[in-house]
């Protein structure tokens, strides 16, 4: 669907002459509180580009937490994986790449090629199932105008969120995660013998800037998330659809420099519509009504649905659940259709080393019953003969 991203046009004495055609929106905020302390255009829907790849690295980081990954755990790269459009890490096909290092080509070089590696590893071996878990995962943890089309931001015309959804996206991750927000502050990262620098600016320029991530396509332009500490107190700045790399750093430098400025003052929520107005939990345009404690994923609510009742019959056709390079992924994604068909799954090695998630045995209607009610369930699968 097209969208007409608007402009505010205007400049504020306090901000210096503000770049009103040269970005979309703005935003500043304390990352503990939730409070929003500058905003422009947040809640208008922009192409977040690169950005989306925060969602990714959360539920990768989710994956750790639940031990459906390990930091050394190898990643088998797909042909699609292999594929993607620049920027990547040039990974061959049935190449290997660790979890961590993963972490680290999409943190850091904003690679897409890893980050549907990771897409494809954790939901399934396709990236649509990564995507759809992605929005819901988004709605879940309070994003209200997000969706995601894919892992890494390219460009598609429905692949929309705002500066308020993704500033409470990055809260999540830090509030969620807080052992792996350190991925966000890589300067640079060698890996193959080639050292990668990290594209968002402010790491090298902004006094304690530790995160987060920048983003570009033709359609969203330039864009980036940047947080900083300073005496004890945390912000995010978010800039979406800026004309050029020095504009957005030059944003988020004035955002977060406006935002230290305005703590301790009465003066919260200043904004293009509603000067001196203080931002509270029950309007529209504060990034975060959970202010203190943003609602995490949880990831069996999210993704099963029992299905208890259900009788198969026998027979010689079977449905296999997807493909893994880990066997605790696969482990996990047995258990999960197991509780959703109550059927005996099996775990299979291949040739090239991935672990099948499959189901023997089945007539043609008990596989296609069971294939039905996994997919109802987000578990992407196929019948085989």
């Amino acid at each position: 669907m097209k969208r007409v991203l608007p402009f505010i046009i205007g400049i504020f004495a306090f901000f210096g002459t503000v770049y009103a055609k040269e970005y979309r929106a703005a935003l500043v905020a304390d990352i503990d509180s939730g409070q929003v302390l500058y905003q422009e255009n947040a809640n208008q829907l922009n192409y977040p580009a690169s950005l989306t790849k925060i969602m990714t690295l959360y539920l990768t980081f989710d994956a750790l937490v639940h031990n459906r990954l390990r930091l050394d755990d190898y990643l088998i790269v797909s042909k699609s994986a292999a594929s993607a459009q620049p920027v990547v890490l040039g990974l061959a096909a049935g190449s290997k790449i660790s979890v961590e290092d993963a972490i680290k080509a999409v943190a850091v070089h904003s690679a897409n090629d890893v980050a549907r590696v990771l897409a494809e590893n954790l939901q399934g071996g396709k990236e649509g199932n990564f995507a759809n878990l992605m929005t819901r995962v988004a709605n879940e943890i309070g994003l209200q105008q997000t969706n995601f089309e894919n892992s890494s931001g390219l460009p598609n015309d429905d692949h929309l969120s705002t500066a308020r959804d993704i500033a409470l996206l990055s809260m999540a991750v830090y509030k969620h995660f807080p052992q792996y927000w350190k991925y966000f502050g890589i300067k640079s990262w060698t890996y193959n013998g080639k050292t990668y620098t990290n594209s968002n600016r402010l790491l090298a320029t902004y006094p304690g800037c530790d995160g987060m991530k920048t983003g570009f396509t033709n359609k969203s332009k330039y864009s980036l998330v940047a947080t900083a500490k300073r005496n004890g107190r945390h912000l995010i700045a978010v800039v979406l659809g800026a004309d050029n790399k020095d504009v957005r750093a030059d944003i988020a430098t004035k955002m977060l420099n406006l935002g230290f400025g305005k703590i301790g003052t009465n003066n919260y929520g200043y904004n293009s519509q509603t000067q001196g107005h203080v931002v509270s939990a029950n309007e529209n345009n504060p990034v975060a009504k959970y202010a203190q404690d943003v609602p995490k994923y949880s990831y069996e609510q999210t993704n099963v649905q029992k299905n208890s009742t259900t009788t198969y019959k026998s027979g010689g056709v079977g449905v296999q659940f997807g493909a893994f390079s880990s066997y605790q992924a696969a482990s996990n994604q047995a258990k999960r259709v197991q509780s959703v068909t109550g059927l005996n799954v099996n775990i299979e090695r291949n040739d090239g080393g991935l672990y099948r998630v499959r189901v023997n045995g089945l007539s043609e209607s008990a596989a296609q019953n069971a294939k039905n009610i996994a997919s109802n369930n987000g578990i992407d699968c196929y019948i085989f003969h």
